[in-house]
């Protein structure tokens, strides 16, 4: 009873801020996703990647190690989901990356601040940041149907992910003054993307979800499976490899949606992607933290 009430206290807060989003949006108020998605992925987040990376304290090999887990997982994740795509004929550009790359930012980030405090949190970051370079190069390549996915060096989330990491690896800081406007500034994002969350969730109108049941049911046990098969073959310490499988395993992303409707990749189906699989994620979550809190 006792773990229960624990992992209850974890995701409260995480599906209460959520609720309010999906509240807003039904009671008929405004609430522009594209202002605010793009206020979190250019400004907010970025600021919040990189005070994340400046202050932790963490052991550099073992940053090492969980960076290399990390890319070794996704290799291993998107391979994976590529081969199943592939046999059951469905539309890569439409498939892929929703399948692939789960809601680090709106949901791991919060979860894993609540469920493992900022020790787990500084991990989630260095995890998240993996994923985004990823996601936002090869991951939009594919969506899109070609283009050049070097474009993806000007996103400022790439470059709060770099300087952060050139300032941990070199033991610099910032100045105390500047530290505090900056940290005000990344604190915006948790409570953004959560509230997010739900407005999104609340507009989709997702289709195909008889077939989007069974592929995020294959997602959730590729995406729980690999990286903590990754994780224990990398011999991370359990905190860190919890925030690792709670990361990857996190549901389908509203970015995916959006990046779907913008490159007319099918975004109807990537919504029912979304809805299904954040559904599963009330009581996968759940269990899931069991398991490392």
């Amino acid at each position: 009873m006792a773990l229960v009430l624990q992992v209850a206290q974890v995701v409260a807060p995480v599906f209460l801020l959520a609720a309010i989003g999906f509240g807003w949006v039904r009671q008929g108020l405004h609430y522009d996703v594209e202002f605010v998605t793009r206020l979190a992925m250019t400004l907010s987040i970025p600021c919040l990647i990189f005070m994340a990376l400046v202050r932790s304290d963490v052991d550099p090999r073992l940053l090492r190690d969980t960076v290399l887990a990390a890319l070794v997982a996704y290799l291993v994740v998107g391979l994976a989901i590529w081969a199943m795509v592939r046999g059951l004929g469905l539309d890569m550009a439409t498939y892929w990356a929703p399948l692939t790359f789960g809601n680090t930012g709106n949901l791991g980030l919060p979860l894993a601040l609540f469920a493992f405090g900022q020790a787990g949190f500084d991990f989630a970051v260095v995890i998240f940041a993996v994923m985004a370079i990823i996601s936002f190069t090869f991951g939009v390549w594919v969506v899109a149907g070609g283009g050049n996915p070097v474009t993806a060096i000007r996103e400022p989330l790439v470059w709060g992910t770099i300087l952060g990491s050139l300032f941990l690896a070199l033991g610099w800081t910032v100045p105390e003054w500047l530290g505090h406007a900056i940290d005000l500034v990344g604190q915006m994002a948790i409570p953004l993307m959560l509230i997010t969350l739900g407005v999104a969730i609340a507009r989709l109108q997702p289709r195909a979800l008889g077939r989007a049941f069974w592929l995020c049911l294959a997602k959730l046990a590729i995406c729980t499976a690999v990286p903590l098969a990754v994780g224990l073959a990398f011999g991370l310490p359990r905190l860190t490899l919890g925030v690792l499988v709670l990361q990857i395993a996190t549901p389908v992303a509203v970015t995916s949606y959006m990046l779907a409707a913008k490159y007319r990749a099918r975004p109807d189906e990537v919504a029912g992607l979304v809805v299904v699989s954040t559904l599963m994620a009330v009581p996968g979550i759940p269990l899931l933290l069991g398991f490392f809190v």
